[in-house]
């Protein structure tokens, strides 16, 4: 048990990712009464991956809502819910599932404060599942996420850790505007780690030093940042030093993070499951490159999905791996 000040003792649990968004979810609600949820089988069932479990039988179904099989009106309750003072948290089973609320989200949730002058916010999340890993193929499996990093109004989160989901996912329900919760499914339940068992956030927009390193600077997000660490451990068999830096947010992201690595490291690389074409790497590879090009030793690499759609049979092919990674990174590192 982590001391935190002088008298204060932290209580700390074993959680999984997927347990860490349970704590946060029950924690909210018994703090704070406008929080509700909705989604679709998300009350008895506690959803597919049962993440609201137990929240139905501890705070009633006035709180606790099953919706019909419709995201667009889940996201459009939603927006009414918070644009009235609740504090509603939906649930889209999979971010695959999404594309029917898209002009909900991008032209009613991310604008609302906008267009009304201020009169009117959406203080609203979206907790969704993304990413491959479980074999669901391309209706399973999608990282989308740079199509909502392109919306002004709206914030992108994607955690990697117990703990950062939980402290990330209460900052985000009490942020005041919308956020989009992107869960990477692939380690919810494969991920373990200490977890404060109280109320606490994570800052939105801080990115992290998940490891560090003196040469190359591996940037990575959601479950990609656990096959960048394992990349990093396997480079530092061949005597590169790795810094991995987990982004934790997309939309606000952390470039002064990322570039003051970089200045050090000389070299960047940019790891996502999205496909290559239009992801958020090529933002932050162009950061990097307008901001600090003279403090580059080699090219700016990505890894990522490639740009078809999401396999079923060939998922492994798919999927970054450490052998891709370490492929990028001998390659800046050995650049002349």
């Amino acid at each position: 048990m982590p001391l935190c000040g002088a008298n204060e003792v932290v209580q700390m649990a074993q959680m999984t990712v997927l347990q860490a968004v349970n704590s946060a979810l029950h924690l909210e609600m018994g703090r704070d009464d406008r929080t509700v949820v909705l989604g679709e089988d998300i009350a008895r069932l506690g959803g597919v991956f049962r993440a609201t479990e137990g929240l139905l039988d501890k705070y009633g179904e006035m709180r606790v809502m099953n919706t019909p099989l419709a995201e667009s009106g889940v996201i459009g309750t939603a927006i009414g819910m918070a644009m009235y003072g609740l504090r509603p948290i939906a649930e889209i089973q999979f971010l695959d599932f999404i594309y029917p609320a898209f002009d909900q989200i991008v032209s009613e949730a991310a604008k609302m404060r906008y267009r009304s002058g201020g009169q009117f916010t959406v203080p609203m999340v979206i907790r969704t599942p993304y990413g491959g890993g479980i074999r669901g193929g391309h209706y399973h499996s999608q990282s989308s996420e740079a199509y909502f990093a392109h919306t002004p109004g709206l914030t992108v989160v994607m955690p990697s850790t117990p703990e950062d989901t939980k402290g990330l996912l209460l900052a985000s329900i009490r942020l005041g505007d919308p956020v989009l919760f992107l869960e990477p499914k692939a380690i919810y339940r494969t991920v373990k780690g200490e977890v404060p068992e109280g109320d606490y956030v994570v800052p939105i927009g801080k990115a992290k030093v998940a490891r560090e390193g003196a040469d190359i600077t591996l940037v990575a997000w959601g479950a990609m940042t656990h096959v960048a660490l394992k990349a990093a451990e396997a480079a530092a068999q061949k005597d590169m030093s790795v810094e991995v830096i987990d982004l934790r947010t997309i939309v606000p992201w952390d470039r002064e993070c990322v570039l003051a690595s970089v200045r050090k490291t000389g070299r960047a690389v940019i790891l996502h499951e999205a496909p290559r074409t239009g992801g958020f790497g090529g933002e932050i590879s162009a950061t990097i490159a307008e901001r600090v090009l003279d403090s580059l030793r080699a090219p700016i690499l990505r890894v990522t999905g490639f740009d078809t759609p999401f396999p079923y049979t060939l998922e492994h092919v798919y999927m970054p791996d450490v052998k891709r990674v370490m492929s990028a990174l001998e390659r800046v590192f050995n650049y002349r």
